[in-house]
């Protein structure tokens, strides 16, 4: 088979359509490992306290070395002087549906490559309410808070306020 006639990858095929020795995909063909059914447009699992926590988990595994636990885009990796991600707490981000941040896990995007195989569809959309969660802890509305967690609030401010002098 080693010396029989055959062709190169990109050599020039004149008797193959369009005189390519590269074939292109049949239209359809599936990857071995690929899932057939689509992604849902919305959180196809119940969102419980279970979710956040494996989301948290695999967000620091897989997600904190660019864009840090913090979810700003500063991580080690980008200390390290890789380009830094997006910040998650970007007014684009907080109003992109959560089907934007499992696509772009899934697919890459930028100088994001495909988590596709190394993390499972089920925690792709425990990381992408992950990050949700991150966002709501950084933007929430004043007004949208009781009345003693306003009250723990103003207790934190003035205490960070009464510093000791130097």
């Amino acid at each position: 088979m080693r010396f029989q006639p055959k062709y190169n990858t990109y050599e020039a095929a004149p008797q193959w359509p369009e005189n390519q020795a590269a074939r292109r995909t049949v239209p359809g063909t599936v990857a071995r490992d690929e899932r057939l059914e689509p992604i849902a447009d919305t959180l196809p699992m119940t969102f419980d306290q279970a979710l956040l926590d494996r989301g948290q988990e695999r967000f620091e595994i897989f997600c904190s070395p660019c864009h840090a636990a913090s979810g700003y885009g500063n991580g080690m990796v980008v200390q390290r002087g890789f380009p830094a991600p997006p910040s998650f707490h970007s007014e684009r981000l907080r109003n992109a549906p959560l089907r934007h941040f499992v696509d772009v896990i899934t697919e890459g995007y930028g100088v994001m490559y495909s988590y596709r195989d190394r993390v499972p569809l089920e925690d792709r959309w425990a990381i992408a309410t992950y990050i949700r969660a991150l966002q709501l802890s950084q933007h929430v509305a004043y007004d949208s808070l009781s009345a003693s967690q306003r009250a723990r609030l103003a207790d934190s401010v003035d205490d960070s306020s009464r510093e000791a002098p130097q």
